[in-house]
């Protein structure tokens, strides 16, 4: 990628939010605090989920992988976007930029894929539980968090291709708090349509045919669910599946307000915090959701606790 006038191009400014100088001093701290949170909670839903017995099932193996995604999507955004609300520098290397969106697109589209196979797994759970262990077995599930990496970094390696071979303006600034395809399409020399296009066409696979996915399987769950006589059968059926609806409402109402909403100079502020709900927010709260809304989850804490201070 060169400039207009032919010189070497080094690197971009990343704007973000250097006009509002005392919103960047609250978002350091708001956002630090909020990083150390992911990176602890996801942290401890993964360990769990190894060290735990009781965890070695496929719904949990699928989270770990949801975590470990967690993780890397944030650590891809968040220690740069730190680095650049402490100081005057607000720049990013061409390399870094280009690794940065990579990585974004990759992880984002491979959580997309993961929700769904995980929405997949709690229709089996719940409507086939005689034959659960026989349809999700490990092979099966390894194969199918696989797919969702391979897939999700697929689309990624494509589309910052087809970015990053459009000339540029001649200009670097990009009006955004990391690097991401919509601020790239904006400063390129040529006509972007088809780009956008494809941009459009591609999101609406990687969001909507997961989401078509978890609706079929929410749907057939219900109606499983309203057949058990039990109200207590009824509770326990919806409460093995309520922290994954949840994950999937934020994760998915935000991404989708985000990449479908159509782009505008008044709207560009909005679309900046959204992003921050889910590159940032999302992350750090999915670990709250499985830990607070789930029993397994906090009988493998009190176990792997009571071990560590009877080994004491």
């Amino acid at each position: 990628m060169e400039q207009r006038n032919g010189s070497s191009f080094t690197g971009f400014i990343l704007l973000g939010f250097s006009d509002r100088p005392q919103l960047e001093q609250v978002l350091f701290v708001v956002l630090l605090t909020f990083y150390i949170f992911t990176l602890l909670g996801n942290t401890t839903i993964i360990a769990l989920s190894h060290v735990d017995p009781h965890l070695h099932t496929p719904m949990y193996f699928f989270l770990s992988n949801l975590s470990f995604l967690d993780l890397c999507y944030t650590t891809s955004i968040v220690p740069q976007l730190l680095v650049n609300l402490s100081g005057s520098d607000k720049s990013i290397s061409f390399g870094g930029c280009v690794v940065q969106l990579c990585l974004a697109l990759g992880l984002g589209g491979a959580e997309c894929i993961l929700l769904g196979v995980m929405a997949l797994d709690r229709y089996a759970a719940v409507c086939k539980p005689l034959h659960y262990t026989v349809i999700m077995h490990p092979c099966l599930c390894a194969l199918m968090a696989c797919a969702s990496w391979i897939t999700g970094f697929a689309n990624s390696v494509l589309q910052t291709v087809l970015i990053f071979l459009l000339p540029l303006c001649g200009r670097n600034e990009l009006d955004h708090f990391f690097c991401e395809v919509p601020p790239l399409l904006k400063i390129a020399c040529v006509d972007t349509t088809v780009n956008e296009s494809e941009i459009f066409f591609v999101s609406v696979i990687i969001l909507l045919v997961p989401v078509a996915l978890i609706t079929f399987s929410y749907s057939q769950i219900v109606r499983a669910v309203l057949r058990i006589k039990s109200s207590a059968g009824q509770r326990k059926a919806f409460g093995t599946c309520g922290s994954h609806l949840t994950v999937v409402s934020l994760f998915y109402g935000s991404a989708l307000y985000a990449y479908l909403h159509p782009s505008s100079n008044d709207s560009q502020d909005q679309g900046k915090f959204i992003s921050l709900f889910y590159t940032i927010v999302t992350p750090m709260i999915n670990p709250l959701i499985y830990t607070l809304r789930n029993k397994e989850v906090k009988g493998a804490m009190r176990r792997v606790l009571w071990k560590d201070s009877v080994s004491r």
